[in-house]
Formats: structure tokens, C-alpha cells, sequence
């Protein structure tokens, strides 16, 4: 699985995390800082990455639209990259289901 960070994650994600989701990106690095969410959306479902944000509004596309792309949303809050990285480390078997399913959108977190 590919993972597209949103810019409300840190871009240190992609690459601390590249030995369980290898050729994941992040939205800043890719010049879409400010992007509409719209343009993030089209990105990811033509390079088959499955959007990571701590934004509702993924969440919201994915039930209107559905997949592709799939969207992860991280219900943290405000918490450190650390926090994000051992949420996404632990939950590996979790978004191996996901991916292979027919969900549009899984929620990772407390809240």
C-alpha cells in the first residue's frame, strides 16, 4: 500500500515509514501545498495512493465519491509525527484488510 500524506501530516512520514508502505508521498513535497482538495484527490486515484489526513474533508469525499482512492483518517488531534508513525506501524495488518476491501474510508485513533 501506498500512502499519500496530506499536508497537515509531517512529510518525515513518508520516508520514516518507507519500509512497510514503500513509495508513499506527501503533499508538500509534491509542490500541492494550498491545493484544493479536489486536485489531492485526482493525484492520488491516478497514481494509486491512498490519501492519510487528519482532515474530515477526505473523510466526507470518500462517502460522497467513494474509492478510489481510499482515505485514511487519523482521529489524533494535536499529537507529535512520533504519535502518527506508531499509529500507522501498529495498525499494518489493519490497512492490509482495508486495502484489499470494499471500504472507501478507515478511521485510525481515539477520537
Amino acid at each position: 500500500m501506498k500512502l499519500l500524506f496530506d499536508e497537515n501530516l509531517s512529510g518525515r512520514l513518508a520516508e520514516s515509514l518507507a519500509d512497510l508502505y514503500p513509495g508513499s508521498e506527501q503533499v508538500l513535497a509534491l509542490g500541492f501545498g494550498g491545493a484544493e482538495d479536489g486536485v489531492v484527490w485526482e493525484y492520488a486515484r491516478l497514481h494509486g495512493l491512498t490519501i492519510v489526513s487528519k482532515d474530515g474533508d477526505f473523510y466526507e469525499r470518500s462517502i460522497q465519491v467513494g474509492a478510489p482512492p481510499k482515505v485514511i483518517w487519523i482521529r489524533l488531534g494535536n499529537c507529535r509525527t512520533a504519535a502518527v508513525e506508531m499509529l500507522l506501524r501498529n495498525s499494518e495488518q489493519t490497512l492490509t484488510r482495508f486495502a484489499g476491501g470494499e471500504e472507501s474510508c478507515l478511521m485510525l485513533g481515539r477520537r
